[in-house]
């Protein structure tokens, strides 16, 4: 396939360096930032443009790899006669946003990004969206040329699997903050935990969560709960989110000893 790029961030880098792998071309770059467009278009071997009007017309795939807030934006700047496929890479936005093009869906990867870290796609889950079975067809194509797991889906399950991840991943890593941040107030390394980081993180790949909490909300140790409800009493926050994730567990405990 022939491939525009729209966009030279993470998502970008990471996509555009699996599918230029799998034999296909990346034919352009884009990024409103030439340098950065002309960054990853060196690694690709492709052109860098910075004017959405300069797009090559006769491509087969257009790839919206910008941020969930410039979707509607660069949408709206592309040539509408495209004769290829316009396709973001969003969990949280409809499909619909690119309405406006005969072939259009979604191809995105439950993966976490950065760019100067090397990511092995192969086990990262790709979940399709498309308004056309042809459509669905190559981006399906595309997608297994690089992971194991693909699936179709719809705006909503995208969306949950959105969410679900923000909790699993972006919420797990501001968690860790505190503990290095508490860690440090006591000079104390944040490596003394990895290791528990690590066990919890392999037990849930075999288990429901709910089925290998462990903890003293769990145990409905109170005492305990109110020394470290007390010993964190000079950051508020970390207060306001230990007492609302700790009634979390128990009601879920809660729940549990009832069924």
């Amino acid at each position: 396939m022939k491939i525009v790029l729209i966009g030279s961030g993470n998502i970008a880098t990471h996509l555009g360096k699996a599918f230029s792998d799998a034999g296909h071309q990346i034919v352009q770059v884009y990024s409103k930032t030439l340098a950065n467009a002309s960054a990853l278009a060196n690694v690709l071997d492709s052109e860098a443009i910075d004017d959405l009007n300069q797009i090559d017309l006769d491509s087969d795939l257009y790839l919206l790899a910008v941020t969930d807030s410039a979707i509607s934006n660069v949408a709206d700047a592309i040539p509408k006669n495209l004769k290829g496929i316009v396709a973001h890479c969003s969990g949280a936005t409809d499909i619909s946003i690119l309405k406006d093009f005969n072939q259009h869906g979604v191809i995105y990867p439950v993966q976490s990004f950065s760019k100067n870290k090397e990511l092995d796609l192969s086990h990262t889950p790709f979940g399709i969206e498309t308004n056309t079975e042809l459509s669905y067809d190559l981006l399906l194509g595309l997608a297994c040329q690089v992971s194991d797991q693909v699936f179709r889906c719809n705006t909503k399950q995208r969306l949950a699997l959105h969410i679900s991840a923000v909790f699993a991943n972006n919420f797990s890593n501001a968690l860790f903050q505190i503990s290095y941040d508490l860690l440090a107030e006591q000079e104390l390394s944040f490596d003394l935990i990895r290791p528990i980081i690590l066990e919890t993180a392999e037990k849930v790949q075999n288990h429901i969560p709910k089925q290998v909490q462990t903890g003293p909300a769990l145990r409905n140790d109170n005492s305990t709960m109110l020394t470290h409800f007390n010993f964190i009493s000079s950051h508020p926050d970390w207060q306001l989110i230990y007492q609302k994730i700790s009634d979390l567990i128990i009601k879920t405990r809660e729940n549990k000893s009832e069924n």
